[in-house]
């Protein structure tokens, strides 16, 4: 029952009390109990306290208290009115009355709702001061502590007595100041303050420092004076350690998972490290880890299973605090590679936790605290520095595996690469190739440089849509393709029509490959979960396929070095840069069709006539849409360097890697590729033809002109075997050639080259002939004699081709010698 006077304890205004003589009447009582039973003073004196009872027959229940000559007790009373009121009272003895008479009794008395209450609020301030698990603080309106209870600041650097202390007598000044500013600031609005986290550190010991969360509300008298400030906190530094812990974790992880670059991931790391965990923190990895090879000693290294031997580490991030330089890159000892290598090792000022995946420790991770720093490590630390650890050895295996993987598709593609720089009678070549460096490897790009017959030459290039090992061995399977039809000496739109009947072959194999093992998966689903619950939806995830498409670009053209005839045809792809002696020119007005794999549709030819020491650029379009920049903005970028870089004044090497590094100087996105052809042309004094007429007396007519031609070559060796090479190909010319002229034609370009043209489309076929058939062994005899020979369809008839190897001879007598 509140009080009606100023609320302090001797407060007696709305105190309900009675004195009773020890017949138990009346003599006394307060404005309170005249209040409560609703009786005036001059109703209650000598009034018996039976006839205040609701049933006067019945005694109150009471209790006394264990010794003491005092009661408690419970009843119901009848007020003025007539109405009930269930009140409970505390009896007293004060005294005796006057002249020996008995003992007098006080008795107090309150509604039973309003002690049952007051008592519950007795309770629960003792049991408040008395928890061991949240702190108490009463502070006056000058923030002096009035009372606490036991825990409050149960740490090292306390006084022994705390009451009319400031905080600021023994906690540090910077702690102290902000506390005291919240409390103040809830002495002068009267918001509260709910958990707000405050550090605490003591004077005597300011680095170990506690983390409180505090709530704080304003305390009034009951005429509404503020007298001070009631604060409750609790000691949560293991909670926030525990949070920051993961919350250190998940930056870490973010800082993880970048990139599969273990350098840029763990520079990222220590950085997340220091300084809120750790002073300094390094990461070592395995030279080997690094390189993307396996471990030492292991079944997939070469040379076998081996002892587990610990490997160099090498230091690859490193951070400070304050922002100090340790030194990176350098070898730091030897891993932690011994079977009984420890999970981790922990100490007040430093740790060591290795990287392990699988059966194999790939490094460690390093981390010390300066003695200055508190708290030092503990117990608490290492499991979560293990965990760090755990998830930076996923991403250097993961980064090791990408190495190994991108370096076999790296490996793959040159190897079905021809070599960078090439020579031969019809042109100098070089290359640049440059691997893409996105985490999906290597891509399709492709080149060659194919000789054919008659001195010329095959340049190609392509792109194969995709990355990874499927787009390397879809690229070389082009290739081989290609070379396989370059060999049967088709023109280019014909070569491309062919191979775009390969590409769609092969996609729709894809497809029915793919059919096929989608019905295997839905029948294993339907073996394995009959009743339709599985794991996953075989259908959806039967159709998901590293690769869905064998689609590629490519350009193909010839030169013939005789004629300086250039001829091309595009599927998709851009057309080649083309320039003079002088470094005039651009692109030729070539029409590309579509891309291979489309089907159905025609392939356009561009013939052209370059100069001698011409220089002509197949590229593909990473060269020339780095960032994804415009097409024809890159290929113009592409003309003009070409002409910067000088092409006809320095190697053609140096030229191709001065216009790579200039338009594709960053990270690749996509592989880069190419190449640079300078003409070469055959002199007219090493060509000779002839146009014979179909007369049979013309055969001999044959071997008389080669017989001349080579005397004047100084071939004399080569006289016997061409004239009876010439003699059977001008034979079957005007056997089988339809009766037409017949053109015979000798070329020395590195090799001696003897042709016969006729206007018949028949291919020639080589046979065995029987031992009693006149004829059938022309061709055969022709085989054995040259070192290679064949035929190609032209727009007039065929060309049927020898080859034969020059004898040695002075470099002052060659005819054909390489320019610069």
């Amino acid at each position: 029952m509140r009080s009606a006077g100023d609320g302090t304890p001797w407060d007696t205004a709305d105190l309900a009390a009675l004195v009773l003589d020890a017949a138990g009447a009346v003599l006394c009582c307060t404005p309170g109990a005249e209040r409560l039973l609703g009786r005036p003073a001059q109703e209650l004196y000598r009034l018996s306290v039976r006839a205040l009872l609701a049933d006067p027959d019945r005694w109150p229940n009471m209790r006394r208290l264990p010794g003491t000559e005092e009661w408690d007790g419970d009843t119901v009373l009848r007020t003025g009115d007539g109405t009930e009121l269930h009140a409970s009272f505390h009896i007293s003895p004060v005294g005796r009355g006057p002249q020996g008479g008995g003992p007098r009794w006080l008795v107090l008395g309150a509604p039973a709702e309003v002690v049952a209450a007051g008592r519950h609020e007795v309770a629960f301030i003792q049991e408040l001061f008395l928890q061991s698990r949240v702190g108490l603080a009463v502070f006056d309106e000058e923030l002096r502590i009035v009372r606490t209870n036991t825990p409050l600041l149960p740490y090292t650097g306390l006084p022994a007595e705390l009451a009319g202390h400031r905080l600021g007598d023994f906690v540090w000044e910077e702690d102290a100041r902000a506390i005291d500013t919240l409390l103040g600031q809830v002495l002068r609005t009267g918001v509260p303050v709910v958990q707000a986290d405050v550090l605490v550190r003591t004077v005597v010991d300011p680095r170990e420092g506690r983390t409180l969360s505090l709530s704080a509300f304003r305390l009034q008298a009951p005429d509404g004076r503020v007298i001070g400030v009631t604060s409750l906190f609790t000691d949560v530094t293991e909670q926030q350690r525990a949070t920051q812990r993961l919350e250190l974790l998940h930056r870490a992880t973010e800082a993880l998972s970048g990139s599969l670059s273990v350098e840029d991931t763990t520079r990222l790391l220590v950085d997340v490290l220091v300084p809120e965990f750790a002073d300094v923190a390094a990461v070592d990895v395995a030279g080997w880890a690094l390189a993307g090879r396996e471990r030492p000693g292991s079944r997939q290294e070469p040379g076998g299973p081996g002892a587990r031997r610990p490997a160099p580490l090498r230091r690859v991030a490193t951070a400070v605090a304050g922002g100090g330089a340790v030194p990176e890159g350098a070898e730091v000892g030897t891993g932690p590679g011994a079977a009984g290598e420890p999970e981790g090792l922990a100490d007040p000022a430093g740790m060591s936790v290795p990287l392990r995946a699988q059966d194999s420790v790939l490094g460690r991770i390093v981390v010390r605290r300066s003695p200055q720093r508190r708290p030092a490590f503990d117990e608490e630390d290492l499991p979560l520095l293990q965990e760090i650890a755990s998830r930076t050895a996923l991403v250097v295996e993961n980064a090791r595996r990408y190495a190994r993987e991108r370096r076999v598709a790296v490996r793959l593609q040159r190897s079905l690469l021809p070599p960078p720089v090439t020579e031969s009678a019809a042109v100098q070549t070089a290359s640049v190739y440059l691997p893409t460096g996105a985490a999906t490897g290597a891509s399709g790009d492709w080149f060659d440089v194919i000789p054919l017959s008659s001195a010329r030459v095959a340049l190609v290039v392509g792109d194969v849509v995709g990355h990874g090992l499927q787009a390397t061995a879809t690229m070389g399977r082009l290739r081989t393709a290609v070379r396989t039809l370059a060999d049967l000496d088709l023109e280019p739109d014909e070569l491309l029509a062919h191979l775009d009947d390969l590409v769609v072959q092969l996609m729709l194999d894809e497809r029915r490959e793919d059919a096929d093992r989608d019905d295997e998966d839905d029948a294993d689903e339907d073996v394995d979960e009959p009743d339709g619950e599985g794991q996953g939806g075989g259908a959806d995830a039967g159709s998901e396929r590293v690769f869905d498409s064998y689609g590629a670009t490519c350009l193909y053209l010839t030169y013939d070095p005789v004629t300086r005839h250039c001829v091309m045809a595009s599927a998709g792809h851009p057309p080649p840069v083309v320039l003079g002696p002088d470094g005039t020119g651009g692109y030729p007005d070539l029409s590309p069709g579509p891309p291979l794999g489309v089907g159905g549709l025609p392939f356009e030819r561009q013939e052209l006539v370059v100069e001698e020491g011409s220089v002509l650029a197949l590229f593909t379009d990473g060269l020339v849409e780095p960032g994804r920049t415009d097409l024809d903005v890159g290929m113009a970028a592409l003309c003009r360097e070409l002409r910067a870089a000088l092409p006809l004044a320095r190697p053609l090497r140096e030229t191709g890697r001065a216009v790579v590094e200039t338009l594709a100087p960053g990270p690749l996105d996509d592989d880069v590729t190419l190449l640079l052809a300078r003409t070469r042309v055959v002199p007219v004094a090493d060509t000779a033809a002839w146009m014979l007429d179909p007369e049979p007396e013309n055969v001999a007519v044959a071997r008389e002109l080669v017989a001349r031609q080579l005397a004047g070559w100084q071939l004399d060796e080569l006289v016997f075997t061409t004239e009876l090479v010439a003699s059977e190909l001008v034979t079957n010319a005007l056997r089988y050639g339809g009766g037409g002229p017949v053109e015979l034609r000798l070329v020395r370009a590195g090799t001696l080259i003897c042709e016969v043209a006729d206007g018949s489309a028949t291919q020639p076929r080589m046979r065995r002939a029987r031992t009693e058939e006149e004829g059938g062994r022309g061709l055969f005899l022709v085989a054995q004699l040259t070192h290679r020979w064949g035929s190609r369809y032209t727009w007039r008839g065929k060309t049927i081709w020898t080859e034969q190897t020059l004898p040695a001879a002075p470099a002052a007598d060659r005819s054909i010698t390489p320019t610069t």
